[in-house]
């Protein structure tokens, strides 16, 4: 049995969404994407499988995650066999987000680890296509459940991939219409709350690669949750690219995105990816924060950066015919995490959020992972022998760190302290 944190459960014993703010705590991305044969949801092995000679193909030398899930408290109908094996030759085994048993575990996991909540990512691309769209609604159900049970947060995540400005007037706006109409999720005592008010998020706006939507639309979206007479008064998050405050690399050069973010009432700049040491990190965070945050004060608007454990997608891109490293971006035993965490404490940052619980697909998963993942054709990351609760258990512990347990320039703690 693990033990969470040692010093301070502070999180862990309460219900963290009573306060009605988001300073103060740690927030994980929630994918929820992962389906099975067996699991009723009919997408098969979703967000595990790859395409293959036109087919989808989950099997040795074809996979869509890095990292292998640790099992080893599942119960037997939680475990769904692959054609993958471990050394020992017995049978790889996966979960599945439609499984209402598993995400009740996983927000356990949370409880126990002092992780205060998630955002449950809600793809518009998913919500076009009616099986894709049943499994995603039998997620947003479990999450909610699971939430309430646990006393840990949760708030409703769109994102923009893949869509256009007809998508998203259309299935982002009348999907929140029905959820609203059907059991409106704001009224759960632990949706996520930002000033009182129930936070809903969109993730996408204002970055500078091809997008077959525009900043007009976003606008739009953003004024609707806001202003609408009947589904508004929310306060919205926006996921925006790493360097929106100066409109290059990642962003677009338009005056329309900070007319966007003014009217927004919190930003998370995108940062997976942007950086790759720990001394790298630390000088970026340090500059980028600050300033986002000067900014962001000037327009009373709220600050969530964002910090991710490593990077690592593998076998995602080898199904793209593109050679990638396994573990492109190195834990480092969690002193990458930490760094970034620390470094935006430091620089005045009051709540934080980790990209992702449970993205095996490009190697940020904080869950537990195993050490013994399957042999073979596939490559697949692990956490380097340390115990697979180890990204909870320091997620945890930037809990202390935001809520102001430890110094802002604490060193990582050691697993005892």
């Amino acid at each position: 049995m693990v033990v969470p944190c040692s010093l301070s459960c502070t999180a862990a014993e309460k219900d963290v969404a009573s306060e009605g703010t988001m300073k103060g705590k740690v927030y994980a991305g929630y994918q929820g994407w992962f389906g099975t044969p067996g699991d009723g949801s009919g997408a098969g092995f979703e967000h595990y499988r790859v395409r293959h000679k036109g087919g989808p193909t989950f099997e040795p030398g074809y996979s869509a995650i890095d990292l292998w899930p640790d099992l080893s408290e599942f119960d037997e109908d939680e475990k769904y066999p692959t054609p993958f094996k471990h050394a020992d030759g017995s049978t790889a085994y996966v979960f599945s987000s439609a499984k209402a048993k598993t995400v009740d575990r996983h927000f356990k996991w949370m409880k126990d680890y002092g992780i205060d909540g998630v955002f449950l990512q809600r793809f518009i691309a998913t919500l076009k296509s009616n099986h894709k769209r049943k499994h995603r609604d039998r997620v947003f159900a479990n999450v909610r459940a699971s939430a309430d049970k646990h006393g840990r947060e949760w708030a409703i995540m769109y994102d923009l991939s893949g869509v256009d400005n007809d998508d998203i007037r259309k299935y982002l706006v009348n999907d929140f219409k029905q959820q609203v109409d059907a059991n409106d999720p704001r009224k759960s005592s632990n949706y996520i709350r930002h000033n009182g008010k129930p936070v809903v998020a969109v993730w996408g706006v204002g970055f500078g690669d091809d997008r077959d939507y525009d900043l007009t639309t976003c606008l739009e979206i953003v004024r609707f949750l806001k202003n609408d007479p009947v589904y508004g008064d929310n306060a919205v998050m926006l996921g925006v690219p790493y360097y929106w405050r100066i409109g290059e690399r990642d962003a677009v050069d338009d005056p329309l995105l900070n007319t966007i973010i003014k009217e927004a009432d919190i930003i998370s700049p995108w940062s997976v990816g942007r950086y790759k040491k720990p001394s790298v990190a630390e000088k970026r965070i340090a500059e980028q924060v600050r300033g986002d945050l000067e900014s962001t004060n000037e327009t009373d608007t709220a600050y969530l950066p964002v910090i991710f454990p490593g990077f690592s997608w593998q076998n995602l891109q080898k199904s793209r015919g593109v050679d990638a490293d396994l573990a492109s971006i190195p834990r480092l035993g969690g002193e990458f995490l930490w760094a970034q965490a620390s470094t935006a404490r430091q620089a005045g940052a009051e709540m934080v959020y980790i990209a992702m619980f449970d993205e095996m697909d490009e190697g940020t998963a904080i869950m537990k992972c195993t050490n013994d993942p399957p042999v073979g054709k596939s490559n697949f990351l692990t956490y380097d022998g340390l115990p697979s609760d180890h990204y909870l258990w320091l997620s945890g512990q930037i809990g202390r760190l935001f809520r102001g347990e430890l110094r802002a320039d604490a060193p990582m703690p050691k697993r005892n302290d």
